[in-house]
């Protein structure tokens, strides 16, 4: 749902939201007034229950709306962190492989540079566009059958060689959470929540009763344009890897132009 909006920029999305829930807004002001408040027996007596019908979906609608933005920005976090787990437990592999004798070591370091280039130059793109990347699986491969191949013959290389084998391991279980999140999105469900509600809260808030045209009009746009940047937050921190709020390759590039060129 939604798909096409992650093609564009944030903030075409954010002007695309907004222009459009104040135009209905608007528009349900213009048609409010025009065909129904004058069909309408609405005494001073019923704004008590009309406003509070409103103020209880405006809070249920509010509930759902902050605990949606505080999850997605949660979720946000976390593969945030993931992805420095992984560069980092790479870097530390990096320098692990560096103890190894010859060829060895540059065999080890070749293919752990291999696969970081892939993950830049060909897992973040694939994630980028929404889908889960599948190159990596043959370079960490080959890595493993190196890394497991060598047999140490003194105390220092089989310590040495446990603690490679040990960053290795939690390397594959970054790289997994990395990609296990590769396509993470809201639920469809909670969309058909939030897009909606916005709309029945515009129209709720209808119900008021305001002699003054202007201050409806103005009242009702405000209240438009901020469930549209509640929604723009949502929908930017909705999927980590996707769009410009997307998480960039910049731990693991650093780590390649800093240390695997040298």
């Amino acid at each position: 749902m939604l798909d096409f909006l992650f093609g564009l920029h944030l903030w075409a999305v954010a002007l695309l939201l907004i222009a459009f829930l104040a135009t209905f807004a608007l528009g349900s002001v213009w048609a409010y007034r025009r065909f129904v408040l004058p069909r309408m027996r609405i005494k001073p007596e019923d704004a008590e229950y009309s406003g509070a019908v409103t103020q209880s979906v405006f809070v249920c609608y509010g509930l759902v709306a902050a605990l949606t933005a505080v999850q997605v920005w949660e979720r946000y976090s976390q593969v945030s962190e993931i992805v420095s787990n992984e560069a980092t437990t790479i870097a530390t592999l990096w320098r692990d492989c560096g103890s190894y004798p010859s060829p060895v070591k540059e065999t080890l370091r070749g293919e752990l540079r291999d696969y970081t280039d892939q993950v830049i130059h060909g897992a973040f793109v694939e994630m980028k566009h929404g889908r889960v990347p599948t190159q990596g699986v043959a370079l960490i491969d080959q890595l493993q059958e190196t890394l497991f191949a060598f047999e140490p013959t003194t105390e220092s290389q089989k310590i040495l060689h446990a603690e490679t084998l040990r960053a290795f391991n939690q390397m594959l279980h970054a790289r997994r959470q990395r990609v296990d999140v590769a396509t993470t999105a809201l639920p469809t469900v909670l969309w058909f929540v939030l897009l909606p509600g916005a709309f029945a809260c515009i129209l709720l808030s209808l119900l008021y009763r305001i002699e003054e045209p202007k201050l409806q009009y103005f009242c009702t746009f405000g209240l438009a344009s901020f469930i549209a940047m509640v929604l723009f937050v949502i929908f930017a921190l909705d999927r980590p890897f996707v769009g410009d709020m997307g998480i960039t390759p910049d731990s693991y590039r650093i780590i390649y132009e800093q240390l695997m060129k040298q």
